[in-house]
């Protein structure tokens, strides 16, 4: 934008959350290094009023234009100006509902429905609330000042400087003034606002609505723990005096790294011990730990374009991880980071519809269901690659290095390699830049040649395709000897092909051992895959590799390189399986096979799964026990769902009895309570859907709510799966719709007509929150679409020629569905 940098920003906002609309003027402070005779700012859903130059000491009125289009607002002087200029603009916009830039989030108190104004900008609406340069790297500090009601709150990132009574029922809120960061990250909020506080050198405070703010106990508790975790590994300290935790009803994702102001949604923030699980706990520490590393990661320094956006979400993921592993070793947090963000990650890049981690940037939205498994899990998964590769101590001295070196500034991917390079003099950015700058990861195709193990590598996909890319891949593999040792040999692959000499007494070897490079493998030798079958029967391996086998097993019946039974038979190894991550793993991977097979091959799977899991469950109890270890827990939940799912008769009679008392009135444990809902509509009739709706219409929990969202796809009649789909449409909130459009989308008696609903709803749905929309897409067509795949391509095409809504997750969703279509008729052919 003509070269212009911006440097300050003084903003006065007056929000009518009567009419759902805000007055505002915004001072901007510019540096233009030459003569300009025009500035281009963002602006979207803004009407402007006057425009002001500061020349020669006086105010000028200055002529302007809006492309909407474009999204810019084009300001003309009155004459050439260089170094610094002043503008004075005074516009309106609305307080909208779309969760996007200045928006009204509603809640209920006391039957009565309120509102309150809050931000959400990231990756490019902070146009939405003021003109600004609203992309990364156009950092400068903000001055805010709102006018509210004299008994509401408002909030923004930095801490209240002075209020000062209006007169009339209004007060001024004055706010000190910003570090330099951009626009992306600046918040505020009014409205009726409750805190908790710990004080302390920075004040940490949890912030709600009336009545919720004993809920944020849990969490300012783990905000202080995360704070001081954060501080002492990357050595430096926070550097804003407070920090604020918001719990917002209406939240289109998750949670947002405001800096300083920090939103969450609410079932991410609030702890409510009547139907917060273990698994929620778990959940609410990983989101406050992800959002405030992002305070050093994102804030502090930021990317300098939406490309590197995987500098944020790849960090933050991983160190969200890293601080409650800290905290709470016990939960085993890295079999949950394997189960959660690697495996999630490797199956997202096993498609051609892909990008890599480093995107093509731009000034528009790039986080969305196609790119999140990329920018965050593999990112992610990637930095754990990284981080075994350099070791650890040298991961931690170039990150700090890193964050020193780039403070209050932007960072592209390379500075990041150059100080990890810098601290282990290893060749990091000759080894990462194809891992970050190319999309897909590597097979690794291992076969026995006398004494010497023949390793070649090509890109894994499911769907069969050409392709010469290549990885440079740290590899570490176990081997077995005769006498029942092991030991770890570490290589290079660094070509297509690498030739490994083995020791006499080999017996058997497993590549990617502890599974911590990001890669699949297929070995040729049925012998050694039947020789590792044996060692996982005897826990000669640990967890994780016996997570690894059968997952890269199944990966591999995807790509169609195995049969499922091949996979079913391989599973006779698990007989005494006692660890979440395999039992974790191999639950995701039956469920899925349910849901693509039919006929006779999904009556098997069932039968084996029912079998398997109440096995299990018989093992580790129906019933929640404070001595449970807390994967125990999580698993539990999973694997009685899937049990009763199943077919298992002693797990549906626990349903059946539990169910009824929770009907009666009765509480039940937190820890099984989904997983019961669930359970109790897939068995239940009317009676429970109009107990479902009732108990979603009287609840004050959101942790509850999506239970009972997660339930309400897993009726079996057709009759109420009708009324489901009308029921989420008129009654579920617009932020909850598209979770549970996405519960129903994987109920095998709901998908027959998934699809054709889609099309009656098509409008409707459309007009979702664009990344609601995507999950709608991406929920419905992969198995909604089995047997009538024509049609659905046809239509996606006529549409995607139409407009380039939800282009990237339509295309990704139709490759999922060719691969579903095609293992359906494997299946079958072997059933």
């Amino acid at each position: 934008m003509n070269n212009i940098k911006v440097r300050h920003y003084k903003i006065h906002l007056e929000p009518d959350l009567t009419r759902f609309v805000f007055e505002g003027r915004v001072d901007i402070y510019l540096d233009a290094p030459g003569p300009t005779r025009e500035v281009s700012l963002n602006a979207l859903d803004l009407a402007f009023w006057e425009c002001r130059v500061i020349v020669g000491g006086g105010p000028e009125n200055c002529s302007f234009s809006l492309d909407p289009n474009k999204e810019v607002l084009t300001i003309f002087l009155p004459q050439e100006l260089d170094g610094e200029i002043a503008l004075s603009i005074s516009y309106t916009g609305k307080i909208n509902n779309k969760m996007a830039g200045f928006y009204r989030s509603s809640y209920v108190l006391k039957g009565t429905e309120l509102f309150m104004a809050v931000t959400q900008f990231e990756e490019s609406d902070a146009r939405r609330a003021f003109p600004c340069m609203d992309f990364p790297a156009a950092k400068a500090t903000f001055d805010v000042e709102i006018v509210v009601d004299a008994k509401k709150s408002a909030l923004s990132n930095m801490p209240i400087q002075e209020e000062k009574d209006l007169g009339e029922g209004r007060k001024l809120v004055t706010f000190e003034r910003t570090p330099k960061m951009s626009t992306y990250l600046l918040f505020f909020a009014a409205g009726d606002l409750e805190f908790i506080e710990d004080p302390g050198d920075v004040l940490i405070r949890v912030v709600t609505v009336p009545g919720a703010s004993r809920q944020g106990r849990f969490s300012l508790e783990f905000a202080r723990k995360a704070l001081t975790f954060a501080e002492s590994y990357y050595g430096i300290n926070y550097p804003l005096p407070k920090l604020d935790l918001l719990a917002i009803a209406d939240f289109a994702a998750g949670a947002m790294e405001n800096w300083g102001a920090m939103t969450f949604r609410e079932n991410l923030l609030l702890h409510d011990p009547d139907t917060t699980s273990k698994a929620g706990e778990e959940r609410i520490c990983e989101v406050i730990a992800h959002e405030l590393a992002h305070q050093w990661f994102g804030d502090l320094v930021t990317p300098e374009d939406w490309k590197y956006l995987w500098l944020n979400e790849s960090f933050a993921t991983y160190f969200g991880y890293r601080i409650v592993g800290h905290y709470y070793p016990e939960w085993d947090i890295w079999d949950q980071f394997i189960h959660g963000q690697t495996a999630t990650a490797l199956d997202r890049d096993a498609l051609y519809e892909n990008f890599p981690i480093e995107i093509p940037g731009g000034e528009h939205v790039v986080i969305n269901v196609s790119t999140a498994p990329i920018i965050y899990n593999k990112g992610a998964s990637i930095l754990r690659q990284v981080e075994g590769y350099v070791g650890g101590d040298h991961f931690r001295e170039g990150l700090v290095r890193y964050l020193k070196t780039h403070a209050y500034g932007c960072a592209t991917s390379h500075d990041f390699w150059e100080a990890l390079g810098a601290v282990s003099s290893k060749p990091v950015a000759e080894m990462m830049e194809n891992w970050i700058g190319q999309a897909g990861f590597p097979l690794i195709e291992v076969r026995k040649e006398e004494n010497r193990l023949i390793l070649r590598q090509e890109r894994f996909t499911y769907m069969p395709g050409p392709s010469d890319q290549r990885w440079l891949i740290p590899l570490s593999l176990r081997l077995f000897y005769e006498n029942g040792a092991s030991k770890v040999m570490e290589a290079f692959l660094k070509e297509e092909t690498l030739s490994l000499q083995l020791e006499r007494g080999v017996t058997a070897y497993k590549i990617n051992d502890d599974q911590c490079g990001f890669y699949r493998v297929k070995y040729v030798n049925r012998g050694n895959l039947e020789e590792l079958g044996r060692l996982v029967q005897k826990k000669a391996l640990g967890p994780v590799d016996r997570w690894g086998l059968q997952n890269d097993f199944y990966a591999l019946v995807k790509k169609g390189d195995m049969t499922i039974d091949e996979y079913l038979d391989f599973l006779s190894h698990y007989p005494d399986e006692d660890a979440f991550l395999p039992l974790i793993g191999i639950a995701s991977n039956l469920h899925h096979a349910y849901v693509v097979s039919e006929g006779r091959r999904r009556d098997q799977i069932a039968s084996l799964g029912a079998d398997l899991w109440g096995k299990v469950l018989d093992r580790i109890g129906y019933e929640p026990h404070r001595e449970d270890r807390h994967t125990t827990t999580v698993l539990r939940e999973q694997l009685f769902w899937h049990a009763v799912l199943f077919g298992s008769e002693k797990a549906v009679d626990f349903a059946g009895r539990s169910f009824s008392t929770l009907l009666g009135g009765e509480k039940v444990h937190p820890d099984i309570m989904r997983s019961l809902m669930q359970a109790g509509a897939f068995l239940g009739g009317e009676k429970t859907f109009g107990w479902l709706k009732e108990r979603f219409k009287a609840s004050q929990s959101e942790h509850e709510r999506m239970n009972i969202l997660a339930a309400l796809g897993c009726f079996k009649q057709e009759a109420i799966l009708e009324q489901v789909k009308e029921h989420i449409l008129n009654q579920v909130p617009e932020r909850n719709k598209s979770l549970a459009i996405g519960a129903l989308a994987e109920n095998v008696g709901a998908i027959p007509h998934m699809w054709q609903w889609y099309l009656t709803n098509h409008a409707r749905l459309e007009a979702f929150h664009p990344v609601h929309y995507e999950r709608v897409v991406a929920a419905i067509v992969p198995y909604g679409g089995l047997g009538k795949e024509e049609e659905v391509r046809g239509f996606f095409s006529r549409y995607m020629k139409k407009t380039d809504k939800a282009k990237d997750v339509i295309k990704l969703s139709l490759e999922k569905l060719e691969i579903h279509a095609r293992m359906r008729k494997a299946f079958s052919a072997g059933s």
